[in-house]
C-alpha cells in the first residue's frame, strides 16, 4: 500500500475514496445478508424443519451469493486502487463468509485506507 510519505495525486486520492465508499457499502450489505442467510438456515434446518420452510426462503441463498459476488468485486476494485498485497484482498474477501466478521474487517480497512491516503483532507 502507499506509504504515508508519498505525495498522492487528488486524482488518485478521489478514485480511492470513491471505492471506498462503495467497499464499505457492498461490505455491510454482504454482512447483513450473512445474517439473514444464517437465519434462514436456521429456521430451515433446526426449527421448522425443511418440509415445513415457507416457499419465499428459497431465494435468501441466491440474493445472497449475488450481494457476495459484487462484494467480492469491491474488494479487488479497492484493492487494485489502494494496491493491496494479495493476502490482504483474500483475507478482506474471505471476512464476507464469516457472521459479524465483514462489520469488522470494513472498519478496520476503512480506518487503514482513510489513513493512507489522507481522505479525511478531502472531506474539509
Amino acid at each position: 500500500m502507499t506509504t504515508p510519505n508519498q505525495q498522492l495525486h487528488p486524482a488518485r486520492q478521489r478514485r480511492v475514496a470513491s471505492s471506498l465508499k462503495i467497499y464499505s457499502i457492498a461490505a455491510i450489505v454482504t454482512g447483513i445478508w450473512l445474517l439473514i442467510l444464517v437465519a434462514e438456515m436456521i429456521m430451515k434446518y433446526i426449527v421448522l424443519g425443511p418440509e415445513n420452510t415457507p416457499s419465499w426462503v428459497q431465494f435468501i441463498g441466491p440474493a445472497h451469493g449475488l450481494v457476495f459476488m459484487v462484494y467480492t468485486i469491491t474488494c479487488l476494485d479497492l484493492g487494485t486502487k489502494a494496491r493491496w498485497e494479495p493476502s490482504k484482498w483474500l483475507t478482506t474477501i474471505l471476512a464476507g463468509v464469516v457472521p459479524f466478521l465483514s462489520f469488522y474487517v470494513e472498519k478496520k480497512r476503512h480506518d487503514e485506507v482513510t489513513k493512507a491516503f489522507h481522505l479525511d483532507e478531502l472531506k474539509k
